[in-house]
């Protein structure tokens, strides 16, 4: 078995850690029969696909979907989906009570090592989302081509998403099951104007065209709109009257949906096809504002938000509950990996007698304080830091903590952190998650090299259709 091999009619058992799925390889070589195989793509429990081979290690395969041989018996065309999964929302034909049982026992067998520390991990019944569909307060689309002699199929001008299992093929629909009717209305009549507008899709291999990325955000609780539209300003060699254009048309689309509050141009010439941070505004207002535990949130271009505004609502609730309020006004506390600091300017208001927002994104960082100020909140510092720095410096410094609160990237929380955090040896600390992987090996680190013990694990599903989760766990002290 080798690179680019293709395994054939494999059962696919269950989801695993970093969003890969499981299955096992049935062989009458011996040598290989049984051994583990790891998937990337849009598989379902109990289907049977063909799989491309990505690396052969010694005790496992990485493999990659290539197509479906038979569908789950559990799976089912959702009610108002025409367009089947897609790289956005891979688990759209699961139904909605398999998507929670499979992400709750996600969190539980991520942690399974960690009872072999600590037997009895107190696991809450696994929470779902308010909305199941249109929650996505942001969303993504491409222009792009779809030329294919494999589907016999030339198209020069679609808006949309890629296609699963092949990022050079951009798909052309009307219509995105994880926003709302009014994102999806004005995203038509965007897609609509570029199509008719005579400006080319940017063809990245030959490194021309005009159109390349649209984003939307949308508030939730205010509904409030930004547009952000991408474009390869080295289309011509006089822009002008294409801009001009493209502004006429936003102005008047501001002035139908008075809820559209920001636009802004990007310029792009850039070969990856990634959306870059050149912008300029030309309509309004440079944020839009959003509404959460009765603060006002500022939100740029460039700021990280939650991306389920209804749930990070209760999310937020539900951190705030772990830590006890009864016991802030006399807590110092450190939000870190704070990000726009959201969760520590909610500590804030909730009555701690200090909170401190950790973040090493410097427009975060940014955003933050700007917001905290918004809200008249003076409890609340920002620093702009790498957490495992802040830690050292804090800690040598002789300065305190009560609660730490911990939200880090999917990626890693970085290892020099992890032992300052058992430094501070405070009463409680909060670990927020969206990665069950990361947080299974850090708390195994905690739990094995302190007197920390688990108190609750509750798992959140803020992302319906996709396979993130979000996780909160509270230690404490034993």
């Amino acid at each position: 078995m080798k690179k680019w091999d293709v395994l054939e009619n494999i059962l696919v058992e269950k989801l695993v850690f970093w969003w890969k799925w499981f299955a096992r390889l049935k062989s009458d070589n011996p040598d290989i029969d049984g051994k583990a195989i790891f998937i990337t793509g849009g598989a379902i429990p109990d289907s049977v696909v063909n799989l491309r081979v990505l690396k052969k290690k010694k005790d496992f395969i990485e493999t990659q979907i290539l197509e479906i041989v038979k569908k789950s018996p559990i799976e089912k065309e959702h009610s108002t989906n025409p367009y089947g999964m897609s790289g956005g929302w891979k688990w759209i034909n699961i139904p909605y009570d398999n998507q929670l049982e499979i992400k709750q026992n996600q969190v539980k067998e991520s942690l399974f090592h960690l009872a072999k520390i600590q037997e009895d991990i107190p696991f809450q019944t696994i929470e779902p989302s308010p909305i199941i569909d249109g929650y996505r307060n942001k969303v993504e689309f491409s222009f792009g081509k779809f030329i294919s002699a494999k589907y016999d199929m030339e198209q020069h001008f679609n808006v949309w998403f890629h296609k699963q299992w092949e990022f050079s093929k951009i798909e052309d629909f009307d219509w995105c099951p994880l926003i709302d009717d009014f994102q999806n209305t004005v995203y038509k009549e965007i897609k609509d104007f570029a199509k008719q507008s005579g400006l080319p899709v940017y063809d990245s291999m030959r490194e021309s065209g005009f159109f390349r990325h649209l984003i939307i955000r949308k508030t939730h609780f205010t509904n409030e709109m930004m547009l952000i539209l991408w474009f390869n300003n080295k289309y011509s060699d006089n822009l002008d009257s294409e801009i001009k254009q493209i502004e006429d048309f936003f102005i008047e689309l501001g002035k139908k949906y008075p809820e559209i509050k920001s636009v802004y141009l990007s310029y792009n010439s850039n070969k990856a096809d990634i959306a870059i941070w050149e912008l300029e505004l030309i309509y309004w207002k440079e944020y839009i504002t959003e509404t959460l535990h009765g603060l006002h949130f500022n939100i740029s271009p460039k700021s990280f938000f939650q991306t389920n505004s209804s749930w990070a609502e209760k999310l937020y609730s539900m951190v705030v509950d772990y830590a006890k309020q009864e016991n802030l006004p006399n807590q110092i506390v450190l939000d870190l990996y704070g990000g726009t600091g959201t969760i520590g300017m909610i500590f804030s208001k909730a009555g701690a007698k200090k909170v401190y927002s950790v973040e090493m994104v410097e427009s975060a960082s940014k955003d933050g304080k700007k917001n905290a100020q918004l809200n008249k909140l003076e409890n609340i510092d920002f620093v702009c830091a790498k957490v495992e720095d802040f830690l050292g410096k804090y800690l040598e410094e002789w300065n305190k903590a009560d609660l730490l609160i911990i939200d880090p990237p999917r990626v890693w929380m970085h290892p020099n952190a992890l032992p300052n955090i058992l430094k501070f040896d405070v009463k409680q600390v909060i670990y927020v998650s969206c990665n069950p992987a990361t947080l299974a090996r850090d708390l195994e680190f905690i739990v094995k090299n302190s007197t920390y013990r688990v108190e609750k694990v509750w798992a959140m599903d803020m992302f319906p259709h996709t396979s993130h989760i979000e996780t909160i766990v509270s230690l404490v002290k034993s």
